[in-house]
């Protein structure tokens, strides 16, 4: 029996050996339970590498014609989960060329000519990672696509803009929801920046040091979709900035999330009750049956802590290791896949939940009635009427005082007690004293007034189409 009709157990590589594997350090050293995720990425990496190796003579026609063939067979039975996966046989890459070669006999083992599993992990871990984003950028246009909606519809809705949690100054909801779009807009750019410097494909890097055999790695990295080859060999098979890269961006986006999962806790709460959550995204309590728990954002605010670990362990992994590949690379497949599926997830989480949210305006109005939130457009009339604004600023603290002893608003105060602190309060103060003249003064670029919320929301859509 050769080498490659073994049976699982009897491993690839082993001519240099001359005793068998120990049972814990073949159980120790496989990835392929986690690593077989990559199967597909793989199986197309491995066609790319057959064509390309028939072009330049290595492979005859015949051979690539069944390396093909038993590849379309082996993605079949992957798709259908009926792949005859062997932890013994140690990684993906192993358990796709052992089958192959059951398959189709000798010309099975020419596939694995003029490239090493160095370099096919690292194009198979880029293939992956590629499509992660192109999906992870879909979900997070998609949400953006309902926080516009959103701020559409809540334009007018007026709300406490807040500052240490303190009301600070009336906002709208909307102006609020299309702080959320920014902040995911960055996300997006950045997981772009991160696909354009992956798309380089080092298959035919090898080892470490390329191939002797007559290879065009321009044709391989063409038929994958790469921008273009890697351009040295050492960096190719032993760089995972990629994936430090893009476990960075989903820390960002987890941490983005994470902020927004904070405001619809608190938002939701009787305390606020600025919103009410569809009850398809909410739980109960085994004891209190008058809970409605917000639990999908508890959940993704505490998903934040796995995409930020995935992140600190790839930093950990990689900080120590000399070039070229070294095993503990093996490491990054988990932390990375699971900062994959956590973006995903949260994302896809909060584009169906968010859009979906009720407001209640009338509470929200309400809130932002306290706390004195038009405190700053009574300083800021104070300086049209003249004061320099330090002065204005005396002014209004004052008068915030007084009101707050009277238990009143600013608003509800009479030009005669206003008069008392600066006789450069007329009648026409009260216009800027109330909460729809004050967001509707704020009709800039960036500002909250409705209209100009209503313009943004417009422009948004436009970079989203």
């Amino acid at each position: 029996m050769s080498q490659n009709d073994a049976a699982p157990g009897q491993q690839l590589w082993t001519g240099r050996f001359t005793e068998a594997t120990d049972a814990f350090v073949e159980r120790f050293s496989a990835s392929v339970q986690f690593d077989a995720r990559l199967a597909l990425q793989d199986i197309q990496g491995s066609e790319a590498h057959a064509r390309m190796l028939a072009e330049r003579g290595v492979l005859t026609e015949a051979e690539r014609d069944a390396i093909l063939q038993g590849l379309a067979e082996i993605r079949q039975e992957v798709i259908e989960e009926r792949f005859p996966w062997s932890p013994q046989l140690e990684d993906v890459h192993m358990n796709i060329e052992h089958r192959l070669t059951q398959r189709i006999g000798e010309a099975g083992k020419k596939l694995h000519t003029g490239r090493s599993r160095n370099d096919q992990i690292a194009t198979d871990v880029r293939l992956f990672l590629r499509e992660a984003i192109d999906t992870i950028r879909a979900e997070l246009a998609r949400f953006q696509h309902g926080l516009v909606e959103l701020a559409e519809r809540e334009a007018d809705t007026i709300m406490p803009g807040f500052t240490h949690l303190q009301v600070a100054q009336p906002v709208t909801f909307g102006h609020h929801m299309l702080a959320w779009y920014e902040m995911l807009e960055r996300d997006r750019d950045r997981l772009a920046d991160c696909r354009r410097r992956l798309n380089q494909c080092p298959l035919g890097a090898a080892a470490l040091a390329g191939t002797s055999f007559p290879i065009d790695r321009e044709a391989t990295a063409r038929e994958l979709g790469f921008d273009a080859p890697t351009r040295n060999s050492l960096d190719s098979v032993s760089d995972r900035d990629f994936a430090i890269e893009f476990c960075a961006d989903a820390s960002l986006i987890l941490v983005h999330l994470s902020r927004m999962a904070e405001e619809l806790v608190l938002w939701t709460s009787q305390q606020f009750g600025f919103v009410e959550l569809p009850d398809r995204f909410c739980t109960g309590s085994s004891i209190m049956p008058q809970k409605k728990t917000p639990d999908v954002a508890e959940l993704v605010r505490g998903k934040a802590a796995r995409a930020q670990g995935s992140l600190v362990q790839l930093l950990t992994l990689m900080k120590g290791q000399p070039l070229a590949y070294n095993r503990d690379n093996q490491e990054d497949k988990e932390p990375l896949f699971d900062a994959v599926d956590t973006a995903r997830d949260a994302l896809t989480a909060f584009a169906d939940m968010v859009p979906a949210l009720s407001v209640n305006r009338e509470r929200c109005r309400e809130a932002a009635r306290a706390g004195f939130a038009t405190a700053t457009d009574l300083a800021d009339y104070l300086v049209r009427q003249g004061l320099a604004f330090r002065d204005a600023h005396e002014v209004v603290g004052r008068a915030v005082r007084y009101a707050t002893e009277a238990d009143r608003d600013l608003a509800e105060l009479s030009l005669e007690e206003l008069r008392q602190f600066s006789a450069a309060i007329g009648d026409d103060v009260f216009a800027v004293l109330t909460l729809d003249g004050s967001v509707a003064a704020r009709s800039h670029i960036g500002g909250t007034a409705p209209e100009q919320v209503r313009a943004q929301a417009r422009a948004a859509r436009e970079r989203l189409a």
